[in-house]
């Protein structure tokens, strides 16, 4: 079995998969397969997430026409490791602990992506973030000021 299958089974299995064509149905994608096991769902057009794309399970959703998506290998390279890190965490409880990495990132970098050990895990240049230090730190508050 290899990587990819076993990604796709357990995400699957854990009900990842089917929350992201959930997503892809709601938001007017279409869904083509792609490399990898991986399903992508192009031509998105609900306004949030702003990401040029995102993973959701097996499933790749992007604004782009899904064969233009295809063609950016990095990209993909990038979603595929978070298909792969939605499996690692069981599915669901991806989502939160992919919210309070972005959190973090935020009060540590002022992005939601810079400091957040998913999107850095899967390629902070290939996922099309900025590098670290790139963004200046946020201001701290002065108690009392």
């Amino acid at each position: 079995m290899t990587r990819g299958t076993l990604r796709e089974a357990v995400n699957l299995a854990t009900g990842a998969t089917l929350l992201g064509l959930a997503v892809a149905r709601v938001a007017g994608a279409r869904l083509v397969s792609g490399p990898d096991r991986l399903l992508l769902a192009g031509g998105y057009r609900l306004r949030r997430p702003a990401a040029a794309a995102f993973t959701v399970g097996n499933v790749v959703v992007s604004r782009l026409p899904a064969d233009e998506l295809a063609a950016r290998g990095t990209l993909l390279a990038h979603e595929a490791r978070h298909a792969t890190q939605w499996a690692a965490l069981l599915g669901l409880p991806f989502l939160p602990a992919y919210l309070v990495a972005s959190g973090w990132s935020w009060l540590r970098a002022g992005d939601p992506a810079t400091a957040n050990v998913f999107e850095r895990r899967a390629g902070l240049a290939a996922g099309g973030y900025p590098a670290p230090g790139s963004i200046p730190p946020r201001p701290t508050p002065r108690v009392g000021a």
